[in-house]
């Protein structure tokens, strides 16, 4: 076994580590014992300890209230991983695909991924989708994920949780056989059995202080019956070994690993990928269109914008449906995307992950299916004799509605879909956001005859701008002219609903997706944060012992 000191590497450690949360202390004065490359430093203790939030701390992804974080590299060694304790790959995706996206994404030659999933016993199920590998082999292809970029120093948070003895046991050995290599190893872990494999151990009592640290073996002969169990109970106690010299580490910024286009390059290349791999996507992508026209097709007689025999309220509600068609196929396409995929954004924030290019890439690939949908309803409809008769420039006024309305529901979704933490969140909400959207569109109740409150939310309904701009490019005041007694009746209730031009609907609806999607991305930043300072080499050679 490779000893501090006898490779070139990382040397890592830190002392009086204290942290706060909502006025609580959750760490005080944690001294971590110095661990270098070749090394396994193993943290344990009981749920709540504060054991992931110690490893943050020597990550770089949280900033400690008190103490330092050492770290010694020799130039260029300083490469460091983060596994979580989630799953950080897309389950639709294939694993080598999965993994060669996170290549490109990193920056790193996406050639080297067979020889990372050999590396960790993966090349047979290299073309199964994720979420068919078994828990031990989904735990290996998240970290295969950070061996793409050969860190020197590698933090795992509970790599074992979840995963029984056999399959604990074997990732713990390859674990140890990737320390061998030079690695420095420090993971997180309330499975005694995998302390047995660490060089050094540090328990922290349940109170969030430090508790006994030191070898397995003086672990074990410290212990009151012999055993590591018996110490995750123990409070604060004296460590065996006197505390490594201090080296301070420095505060810096962490640079993405690529820049912001081609970022977007490998992201839109990626959901591509994943809206062809899953079919929950696949199956609401395709079906919500077929649905709302095969609706159309029921709900309306032909012919209600005859100008011969027009139907006043039947052209109203035709117009109304097809701006909430448009809003529903954005929304519907919005609200799983980002939830679906919240750990993983998360973890790629913390390395390389901009923002913008990010969605961005949502947008590149949803927008030209909404456009197909929004364009497939309108033909249809007007195939179906739906739509009015009339010249091309009425039905392009049409679809620039249709188009931005859907555009601002898509918005809206990222943005819902930004705030909630799961899939099964974004279903509940999506009731709640079209039924206000139905009620205060001015369709049913027209705004003019809204109480005040009622017109107040209306002027935020994307919905009302939709049906209004479709009423003014489709000519609803003139048709209701030759209506009779329902069309002026009508005209009175709408007043001048329909009487601004098209384009003002369209600024209101281009404004409402931009302030949107500011949104998402303000809320992404609040949840997914960069890491808080980096790993930065601090001297040159080896750590004194």
């Amino acid at each position: 076994m490779a000893m501090a000191g006898e490779l070139d590497g990382v040397h890592l450690s830190a002392s009086g580590v204290g942290l706060r949360l909502s006025g609580t202390a959750v760490l005080s004065e944690v001294t971590v014992p110095a661990v270098g490359p070749g090394q396994v430093l193993g943290i344990a203790g009981g749920s709540g300890a504060g054991k992931t939030l110690l490893l943050e701390i020597l990550a770089g992804l949280r900033t400690a209230d008190a103490g330092r974080v050492s770290v010694q590299a020799p130039p260029d060694a300083l490469r460091h991983g983060f596994v979580p304790q989630d799953d950080i790959v897309h389950r639709a995706l294939p694993l080598r695909t999965a993994l060669e996206y996170a290549a490109r994404l990193r920056g790193t030659d996406p050639s080297d991924v067979p020889l990372v999933l050999d590396e960790l016993g993966l090349g047979p199920v290299a073309e199964q989708p994720v979420r068919t590998l078994s828990g031990g082999q989904r735990k290996r292809a998240s970290i295969a994920i950070e061996l793409l970029s050969r860190p020197r120093l590698l933090f795992l948070d509970e790599p074992t949780s979840g995963l029984d003895p056999l399959a604990g046991a074997q990732l713990t050995t390859y674990l140890r056989r990737l320390a061998d290599t030079g690695v420095t190893v420090v993971l997180t872990t309330h499975t005694p059995a995998d302390l047995l494999r660490c060089d050094q151990v540090l328990f922290i009592a349940p109170n969030g202080r430090p508790g006994p640290t030191g070898t397995p073996a003086e672990l074990v002969d410290a212990s009151p019956d012999g055993t590591l169990e018996a110490l995750y109970s123990v409070e604060t106690a004296p460590s065996p070994q006197q505390d490594a010299p201090e080296r301070e580490l420095e505060p810096s910024v962490v640079a993405p690993a690529t820049g912001a286009l081609r970022q977007w390059t490998v992201l839109t290349g990626r959901e591509l990928r994943l809206l062809r791999h899953d079919r929950l996507t696949a199956a609401i992508t395709t079906g919500s269109p077929l649905i709302i026209i095969a609706m159309f097709a029921l709900l309306f007689r032909p012919g209600v914008f005859d100008p011969d025999r027009p139907d006043p309220a039947a052209s109203a509600m035709v117009l109304f449906w097809i701006a909430f068609g448009a809003f529903f196929f954005g929304l519907a396409y919005g609200l799983p995307q980002i939830c679906g995929e919240l750990v993983v954004l998360r973890r790629e924030r913390r390395t390389v992950l901009r923002l913008g290019p990010y969605l961005l890439a949502k947008l590149t690939v949803l927008g030209p299916v909404l456009l197909l949908a929004d364009a497939l309803l309108l033909v249809v409809l007007r195939a179906l004799d739906r739509l009015p008769e009339a010249a091309l420039s009425v039905h392009a006024s049409l679809f620039v509605t249709t188009a931005l309305a859907s555009f601002a529901a898509l918005a809206l979704g990222l943005c819902c879909s930004a705030l909630v933490s799961e899939p099964s969140q974004a279903a509940l909400v999506l009731p709640l956001l079209c039924f206000p959207q139905v009620l205060f569109s001015g369709a049913f109740v027209p705004v003019p005859r809204m109480a005040a409150g009622g017109r107040w939310i209306s002027v935020a309904m994307t919905n009302r701008w939709a049906f209004e701009s479709l009423g003014s490019g489709a000519g609803l005041e003139r048709l209701w002219r030759g209506g009779g007694a329902e069309g002026r009746a009508l005209l009175a209730s709408y007043a001048d609903s329909f009487g601004r031009p098209a384009w003002f609907g369209w600024v209101v609806l281009a404004g409402v997706a931009v302030v949107l999607l500011v949104v998402a991305w303000l809320v992404l930043r609040h949840r997914c944060p960069t890491a808080r300072h980096r790993l930065s080499r601090t001297a040159v050679g080896p750590a004194r012992p």
